[in-house]
């Protein structure tokens, strides 16, 4: 069941839509859930809805998975650059996305201070850490990074794909390096053979792309955090092949597969 509403999105003084997706018996037990949280939320579920007119198609995954839970997508801003803005949480130069002036650690606040409260007191929810998760593409992968590395004390996993991260490298090592991680945590990382740079080499290894998780992998390992990699071949930067990781990603995060 996937329940469609409107929240104040206070760090751009206008409304945002949710996507939230409620197991189908959820109206007829007393159950309580577990939590993720997804950027560009319109994304998600159905085709109508998104970006590029394909989805993710997480509802019918989550239709057929063992593990009942409850999904928060988070529309994004449809204005000008505002989602690279407020998707971003530092400040960047680069060749490819410009110069932007983040306002991500914002959006992570608000989703903190606000959002997740409002979500669990809304629904019946587990709403400790160890039951709630972050996860997104692009934009939206770097986004959760830097929320499970900065904020560790509210979420315990994070799905980061095809993760917008090779323009500020030297940022999140340096919040890694700040910051205390629970050993519990568990951060999926990814980035698809295309999107890399076929011609470049070997793109599992020596794109920019490849290298960026790599050191990313590897600096969340020596905090004790748990990680899984995974080079998609064939992988393009879209919905489509995003989808495919689904269930690679959900059972590494919630079923320990």
């Amino acid at each position: 069941m996937i329940i469609k509403q409107t929240i104040f999105f206070e760090p751009a003084n206008e409304d945002r839509n949710l996507h939230i997706y409620l197991p189908d018996d959820y109206e007829y037990t007393n159950e309580r859930y577990p939590v993720m949280y997804f950027f560009d939320g319109h994304n998600l579920f159905f085709d109508h809805d998104a970006t590029y007119g394909k989805s993710w198609g997480l509802k019918e995954f989550l239709e057929q998975w063992e593990k009942p839970m409850i999904i928060v997508g988070i529309e994004c801003s449809h204005k000008g650059n505002h989602r690279l803005i407020e998707y971003c949480p530092y400040n960047i130069s680069s060749n490819f996305l410009g110069d932007i002036d983040g306002t991500g650690d914002e959006t992570i606040r608000w989703m903190i201070e606000i959002l997740k409260p409002m979500i669990d007191q809304n629904f019946r929810t587990y709403s400790f850490r160890e039951a709630t998760a972050i996860g997104g593409s692009s934009m939206g992968g770097l986004m959760s990074l830097f929320a499970v590395t900065k904020y560790n004390q509210y979420f315990s996993k994070a799905a980061c794909l095809s993760s917008a991260i090779t323009v500020c490298v030297s940022d999140l090592l340096a919040d890694m390096e700040k910051y205390s991680l629970d050993a519990d945590s568990k951060v999926y990382l990814s980035w698809g053979e295309v999107e890399a740079g076929a011609t470049e080499g070997n793109p599992e290894y020596d794109t920019d792309m490849a290298k960026s998780n790599r050191k990313m992998e590897q600096k969340l390992n020596e905090k004790g955090c748990q990680t899984r990699i995974f080079f998609q071949p064939g992988g393009r930067h879209c919905e489509a092949d995003w989808e495919k990781q689904i269930p690679r990603f959900m059972n590494y995060l919630w079923l320990n597969q």
